[in-house]
């Protein structure tokens, strides 16, 4: 496994395998690397003839600046990760080397991006979209894989592929969780030990209320759903809604034709946690 950390480099290591006609599957991260990410990693490893992984904290997609300062970076541990599931690359660039100046693009994802996470964190998916699309460019990938846990994020890649046009299949991979039921993520390492305790109460009670939903209305599951885990008094339900898992808006009725996701991000002292079910 090789690691780089210049955009040049990469290139041009990237462009000798181009030429022989191999198919490049990409993971990009932020890093503290989990067994969601392994998932990912190794589904691109079984689909391509070479892989690579980028690990950057990306300062323009936090709009919360304790948030950034607070996230968890563990690079010798996330490399060792990375090289066990056998990827060719790692791309770690600094910041000056993805940003040398200002991005100052401005991407519009319409109605994508004005509800639940477009709506509590205003410039958060603008920059997702700069990072992204600067990572598709160095790299051009065949095929890159994210999350199914970051639901909007990842219609909001697909939405950007589209538009641009973009050469890159997006690939979606499932949420892995805990023992317990908690959606995996590099933020649930800041959690406090109360606070990891109640967490799971999150997804316990995202998968009664798919149990529930062919006996009360989608305002009143919603509703349940908010006041069970706000019964909790280390959590704050910052939103829940059932949507339409193509456009992201909201439906009022299970009767409406649609494929629905119920979106969920809630509030601890410290983190925000965010996890997602399918309703059938």
């Amino acid at each position: 496994m090789e690691v780089f950390q210049f955009k040049k480099e990469l290139k041009n290591n990237i462009t000798n395998l181009r030429r022989k006609g191999d198919i490049i599957g990409f993971v990009p991260t932020m890093g503290a690397l989990h067994e969601g990410h392994r998932s990912l990693l190794r589904k691109c490893k079984n689909d391509n003839n070479i892989s690579i992984c980028s690990i950057f904290v990306n300062p323009n997609q936090f709009n919360n600046k304790n948030d950034l300062k607070n996230y968890p970076r563990n690079l010798e541990k996330d490399l060792h990760i990375i090289e066990a599931e056998k990827f060719d690359f790692v791309f770690c660039p600094s910041e000056m080397e993805m940003y040398p100046e200002p991005d100052k693009r401005v991407f519009d994802f319409g109605k994508l991006g004005e509800v639940m996470e477009g709506k509590h964190r205003p410039g958060h998916f603008n920059g997702v979209a700069q990072i992204v699309t600067k990572l598709f460019n160095d790299i051009k990938p065949g095929n890159a894989y994210f999350g199914e846990k970051d639901f909007q994020q990842l219609a909001i890649v697909k939405f950007l592929v589209r538009t641009l046009n973009l050469p890159v299949n997006i690939i979606s991979c499932p949420i892995v969780r805990e023992a317990d039921g908690l959606a995996m993520s590099s933020r649930n390492l800041l959690l406090k030990p109360e606070e990891r305790m109640n967490a799971p109460l999150i997804s316990r009670t995202l998968f009664k209320a798919v149990e529930m939903q062919h006996e009360i209305s989608v305002p009143l599951i919603i509703d349940w759903v908010i006041e069970q885990i706000n019964l909790s008094p280390y959590l704050k339900v910052e939103y829940f809604e059932i949507v339409n898992d193509l456009n992201l808006q909201p439906i009022n009725d299970w009767n409406e034709k649609c494929n629905k996701v119920g979106c969920i991000a809630v509030k601890t002292s410290t983190v925000r946690l965010i996890d997602n079910v399918r309703f059938g």
